[in-house]
């Protein structure tokens, strides 16, 4: 068996899941201020047989919820490699000033970095490097993010810069490069890097925090963080690339959407306690947003589905005309609402006003005017519908799927779209969608593609893309390739193509124990 667990800004989930996929068990339990005691209450409502247990996977918001609140970050040394060039926006230049003085601002310019074709931009200066090293080490730094043009290119000069740094600041002090984390598109990229080298420090509580909590639970399985492209990540990956897990919340929900849906290509309305997440899928997986994304107000480039939030859920709050949201009592639902006892009208006392919903006592909300929730009801529907519409791309009918404890809100159909399911388990969808989660690997960088070469350059980037996800601990004979992205680069000569291809394949439990067992590498 393995457990899938969620932790929302409302609820934290946890599901149960046999070997054959079957649901079990499932649990909600309040989100805690620590958030992990929230954790392991979910666990013990879950009762599971610990012995059973191979494996658990977590959806943490712990990551993104610090860089919104710009707390919990460590000062960050910003080394980027393109002088000559670059130096007329220096980094975080158009970071919100909260976050960029949690990271402290400390921004270095170096030369270096590529062309799009790898050819030097201008030559790596160890000396320049080595005086950049005093000062780091002089402010005290001890996380340092590296960028460089076209480093996803060719990465060479930043792992020869971090060779350098390192050997002048010390075994203490850890290194974040952008061709591991971000996109081609440099500021966009090198904003990823820095957010993530300030969280490593939280990873590593985090990490520690999460194992305590099933350590207390008395389960001894090796445990994995869910990532925001639908795919897990051991807990040395997530110690060092804790920025992967933004937005893994509705990655999770959408993918939980499909699997208990049966429905590969669908809408999912995901409806929490404070937000309705809408997103599509396509071949199972969330489809992704195109280009920038944006997190805390810091433009990025990572991978990140393409998810539309409007500011309605299970406990928005409810003014005297009717209209719902944004503003929401949160996790404090089961203290605010009508039906728990509470003094504060919210979207889920109008659905069980209207009968829609069984949730806590009814009698309490038996003085609503059953045509005004009706009306309100009404209005949510229409603006979910509005969301919806606005995220497909074509006139052909689509399924919405809505899930989570917030979907007692959603009508059996939405105005334009008739088919509307709830499947079994849907509030506890993204539980399951973390349960069920696969291991991923991809490519994306600019490829040379002669004439005539294109079937020859694409099988290059599908094996290497299989390969990156047999490393992250896929099981051999079941990675397939879900998606593949061409672009042509146009205005570059040689054939120039930017290339996506992504490949998932299962989790190989067997490997992953044994190298628990015998200390033995996890990657293949």
């Amino acid at each position: 068996m393995r457990i899938g667990i969620d932790v929302g800004g409302t609820n934290t989930d946890a599901a149960l899941l046999a070997d054959d996929d079957r649901v079990l068990a499932a649990a909600k339990s309040p989100t805690t201020a620590d958030v992990t005691s929230g954790v392991g209450a979910a666990i013990r409502a879950l009762d599971p047989p610990t012995d059973q247990i191979t494996a658990v996977m977590i959806g943490t918001t712990h990551f993104l919820n610090a860089l919104i609140e710009g707390a919990r970050l460590a000062p960050v040394a910003a080394v980027r490699l393109g002088l000559p060039a670059t130096a007329a926006l220096p980094p975080m230049t158009d970071w919100p000033e909260r976050q960029r003085a949690a990271v402290g601002g400390h921004a270095y310019l170096c030369h270096g970095g590529r062309e799009f074709d790898g050819r030097p931009l201008s030559p790596l200066d160890p000396d320049e490097l080595r005086r950049t090293a005093a000062d780091i080490a002089a402010r005290g730094l001890t996380s340092v993010a590296i960028s460089s043009v076209f480093s996803p290119v060719a990465e060479e000069d930043e792992r020869r810069a971090a060779e350098i740094l390192a050997a002048e600041l010390g075994p203490d002090v850890r290194f974040s490069l952008s061709h591991e984390i971000g996109r081609v598109g440099l500021l966009a990229r090198e904003n990823a890097t820095i957010v993530n080298a300030a969280l490593r420090d939280l990873a590593d509580h985090i990490v520690e925090s999460f194992g305590k909590a099933l350590a207390e639970a008395s389960i001894t399985a090796p445990f994995f963080l869910s990532q925001n492209d639908g795919t897990l990540m051991d807990v040395a990956y997530a110690r060092t690339y804790p920025v992967a897990t933004f937005a893994s919340g509705p990655t999770n929900s959408m993918r939980g959407a499909a699997f208990l849906s049966g429905l590969a290509d669908c809408a999912v309305v995901d409806v929490g306690g404070t937000t309705a997440d809408v997103g599509i899928l396509a071949g199972g997986f969330p489809r992704e947003a195109a280009g920038e994304s944006e997190a805390a107000g810091i433009r990025t480039n990572f991978r990140i589905p393409d998810v539309l939030s409007l500011g309605i859920g299970g406990g928005s709050l409810v003014a005297q005309d009717g209209e719902t949201g944004p503003r929401s009592v949160g996790y404090r639902l089961t203290e605010e609402a009508l039906v728990f006892g509470g003094p504060t009208l919210t979207a889920t006392d109008l659905a069980v006003a209207a009968g829609r919903a069984e949730v806590g006592d009814r009698d309490r909300v038996a003085h609503l005017d059953r045509a005004f929730a009706e009306r309100a009801l009404a209005r949510i529907a229409e603006r979910l519908a509005e969301t919806v519409d606005r995220m497909r791309t074509s006139a052909a009918p689509l399924p919405v799927v809505a899930v989570g404890g917030g979907s007692i809100l959603v009508p059996e159909a939405l105005p334009g779209f008739d088919d509307v399911r709830r499947p079994a388990h849907f509030g506890v969808a993204n539980a399951v969608g973390a349960a069920i989660a696969q291991v991923g690997g991809e490519v994306d960088r600019v490829f040379h593609v002669p004439e005539g070469r294109r079937e020859a350059v694409l099988a290059e980037a599908r094996e290497e893309a299989t390969g990156r996800a047999l490393d992250a601990g896929a099981k051999d004979g079941t990675v397939r390739i879900v998606d593949i992205e061409e672009v042509p680069l146009a205005y570059l000569p040689g054939g120039a193509t930017r290339i996506r291809v992504k490949a998932v394949g299962d989790l190989d439990l067997t490997r992953i124990q044994h190298a628990a067992t015998t200390g033995a590498p996890t990657h293949a």
